[in-house]
């Protein structure tokens, strides 16, 4: 197992029309993720004055911990849902520690 840390802020826009359902399929997420064993953060939060732009701060111990998160059931689920509901195409940006 890789001891890199995979440090991610995504940026999703939402649909105004749909912003309700996808926040409640962020919400089935934010447990189950946090209590996966190699999830070290996992923020969900929306851009001040604009609830329509989510935005998500994830920290896994490794790579193969974060594919794991990728391929759990409810993270599927939430990509599916997601479907057809979002304005823009996600901008995830890869962070590392200064």
């Amino acid at each position: 197992m890789s001891n890199l840390k995979i440090s991610l802020l995504v940026e999703v826009r939402v649909k105004a029309e749909y912003l309700d359902e996808v926040k409640a399929l962020c919400a089935a997420t934010l447990i189950p993720t946090l209590t996966e064993p190699g999830c070290e953060v996992f923020y969900q939060t929306s851009k001040q004055g604009d609830p329509t732009m989510l935005v998500f701060f994830e920290v896994f111990v490794s790579k193969e911990a974060f594919d794991q998160h990728l391929e759990a059931p409810y993270t599927k689920a939430f990509f599916a849902g997601i479907q057809g509901k979002l304005a823009d195409k996600p901008v995830s940006t890869l962070l590392q520690k200064l």
